[in-house]
């Protein structure tokens, strides 16, 4: 109920951010899903009748990722966050002194993994007290750093000014990203090992079910007997969703692209 492939959380946030979203993939019979909710022995199960809503549930969640949670503008948002947050750590641990709150300068500074085995507490502590805000008053103090990487990342971030993000089945050529950031040393003179902010590939992954995932697959009674869902259901769609499907995104600036589509008009 807590946390498994069927548990309240995504129950929730399906429903939830279809609606805020109006994305209607992702309505759900939830009500229907928890009373067809049974327990035998020590595992949660569903009644052999609300099969059909459980892989209503799992297409949704499918759905829903490819297009809200993966959607090109959350990337985007996301890269250029997690490239702001590099940044900052970076310049921290070449001796600046950067704004920060205490409980985000934690993670940034002073946070090491192997410390969560002598003191996980503190790790806890710090944690609990970092919220949105926390980012959001270091980012805008940021925009007027000297570093020019650091500033230009803060300030596409506070402005909205996204990145380009391409997505495609096959990964993108390294002839092409070493273009890309060759021809952000030349825009922003910056230097070759700084365009890792600006230029980056990486890899998506979805997969709406994993019956290999013992102890939080769902279960579904059968015969007096809980089996998993991919043996109870009659959809043959059931064993793609338990696929992991890649895709790839690359991310650049899109000054890049204007240039790029500029330089074909001229052509």
């Amino acid at each position: 109920m807590v946390s498994s492939q069927l548990d309240v959380d995504r129950l929730d946030y399906l429903r939830r951010d279809s609606f805020f979203t109006g994305v209607t993939e992702g309505i759900i019979g939830s009500d229907r899903i928890i009373k067809m909710l049974h327990v035998a022995g020590d595992e949660l199960v569903v009644e052999a009748k609300g099969v059909y809503s459980i892989e209503k549930f799992l297409l949704a969640r499918r759905l829903m990722f490819w297009q809200v949670y993966l959607h090109k503008t959350v990337i985007a948002a996301d890269q250029l966050l997690l490239n702001t947050l590099s940044r900052a750590r970076q310049l921290i641990r070449n001796g600046e002194n950067l704004f920060a709150t205490p409980c985000l300068r934690y993670f940034l500074h002073d946070f090491v993994p192997a410390n969560l085995l002598h003191d996980p507490l503190e790790m806890l502590k710090h944690y609990v007290m970092l919220d949105d805000d926390d980012i959001s008053i270091a980012i805008k103090m940021w925009m007027a750093h000297r570093d020019p990487v650091l500033s230009r990342l803060a300030a596409n971030l506070v402005n909205r000014r996204l990145f380009r993000i391409e997505i495609q089945n096959e990964p993108f050529a390294n002839e092409r990203i070493e273009s890309l950031r060759h021809k952000i040393v030349n825009l922003y003179r910056i230097s070759e090992d700084q365009t890792m902010y600006f230029v980056r590939s990486g890899i998506l992954s979805n997969h709406a079910y994993n019956s290999a995932d013992i102890g939080e697959n769902i279960l579904v009674m059968q015969k007096g007997q809980p089996v998993d869902l991919t043996v109870a259901s009659d959809l043959e769609n059931l064993f793609g969703m338990s696929k992991v499907v890649e895709k790839y995104f690359l991310y650049y600036p899109k000054e890049m692209h204007n240039l790029q589509d500029n330089f074909n008009q001229e052509k």
